[in-house]
């Protein structure tokens, strides 16, 4: 199977940490920022992620994909849905957003290998999230209120163990956050992403971080 991604997508990330938790090797293959041709080759619009099953037909949609590899075999996403996580990436996605999305554009992938490509990406979010170095400037601001927000979801990681579908939408948002030089992490907080980090393959992104 193949897997066509962008390195950066969080979306991307909930199909890539539900492969390595199941321990599926997929072939991933990295979409040009910019290259429509092939996601509309493959399915008919430019999306991402796209799963090239095993019989070769395509598929997209990241709870979808999730849920695909998952029932391969012995499934693992077994844990109940936890609401009160879900609910917390809604309440924070609008702040982390402002946060990560400018320094993506900035970031190493492979997606945005060359100036046309980063480019591409740069001016896609600036029309969806306006002025991204004014954003950059609001860092104080959005790290103080993101901070918060972290330190409310630490005590619902103390201990946690099961993993289920609530995680495979939860991890990517701290993947995407580890992106942010600024943020503290608590203690909770940083062992679940190192932990889901370690048994999946997939990297934070706490290297690169700006």
């Amino acid at each position: 199977m193949k897997l066509y991604i962008y390195e950066h997508c969080p979306f991307c990330t909930r199909a890539r940490l539900t492969a390595g938790l199941k321990g599926i090797p997929l072939q991933t293959e990295v979409i040009l920022e910019g290259d429509a041709e092939t996601p509309i080759r493959l399915i008919g619009r430019k999306v991402v992620p796209i799963l090239q099953k095993a019989d070769g037909t395509h598929m997209a949609e990241s709870l979808d994909i999730a849920h695909h590899l998952d029932q391969l075999g012995t499934p693992i996403l077994d844990g109940p849905n936890d609401d009160a996580l879900e609910e917390w990436v809604k309440d924070a996605r609008p702040v982390g957003t402002k946060l990560y999305i400018p320094r993506f554009t900035k970031g190493d992938f492979a997606e945005l290998a060359t100036p046309e490509a980063r480019e591409a990406y740069r001016l896609r979010e600036e029309k969806a999230f306006g002025d991204l170095e004014a954003l950059m400037a609001d860092t104080p601001a959005l790290v103080a209120a993101m901070n918060e927000k972290l330190e409310a979801l630490a005590p619902m990681l103390e201990g946690r163990e099961t993993i289920g579908i609530s995680d495979i939408i939860l991890w990517p948002v701290l993947r995407s956050l580890s992106i942010v030089k600024d943020l503290t992490f608590p203690a909770p907080v940083r062992a679940y992403a190192e932990r889901l980090e370690a048994k999946s393959g997939v990297p934070l992104m706490f290297n690169q971080a700006m």
